[in-house]
């Protein structure tokens, strides 16, 4: 279940939290970002194609690409028994920006945004049918938990496609881990 929830930067109590998916996106809104629910046109599962994928949520994605101007876009998964993935979650804890939108939806599994937006830490669990689009230059990580196990579309202004700028924080650190 998608869950919201908002601490000062400066401690890990929280001070708001919600699982209602449109009070989330109301929550969000405020600071800028993007958060809303898809439906496929088609059944997807974790044996899907990536063009399954894509052609399932063909109407949703044609949308954000005309409103926002995205170029690219494609599929990521991540399983619990794959090599690097211990590599990979390190790479993504580090509060971090890009120059362009973040843009993620949950095709299945779940992951863990965190926004560090002026002295708030919005952290963010996002699940399947979940959309998620971070502006650019927010200041965020992301933790996929320890065993990941998702898929996700992501879509780019950047052909390029994701390049991180660290900040160089530890503020990662004084929150908690994803460990689903």
């Amino acid at each position: 279940m998608s869950e919201l929830t908002i601490y000062p930067d400066n401690n890990a109590q929280p001070v708001y939290c919600s699982t209602d998916g449109a009070e989330i996106g109301a929550k969000l809104a405020e600071i800028g970002v993007q958060f809303e629910r898809w439906e496929a046109g088609q059944a997807v599962d974790a044996n899907s194609s990536a063009e399954e994928i894509l052609a399932a949520y063909a109407a949703e994605i044609q949308r954000l690409k005309d409103e926002q101007g995205y170029v690219t876009v494609d599929t990521i998964s991540l399983a619990s028994d794959n090599p690097a993935k211990d590599e990979l979650r390190q790479k993504f804890l580090s509060e971090h920006t890009h120059s362009e939108d973040e843009v993620r939806f949950f095709v299945r599994g779940a992951g863990m945004f965190y926004l560090h937006v002026a002295d708030k830490v919005y952290k963010v669990l996002c699940c399947k049918d979940d959309l998620i689009s971070v502006p650019a230059n927010t200041t965020h990580w992301f933790d996929m938990g320890p065993e990941p196990d998702f898929t996700a579309i992501r879509l780019f202004n950047n052909p390029e496609g994701w390049v991180a700028n660290y900040t160089g924080s530890t503020i990662a650190d004084q929150f908690p881990k994803f460990e689903a």
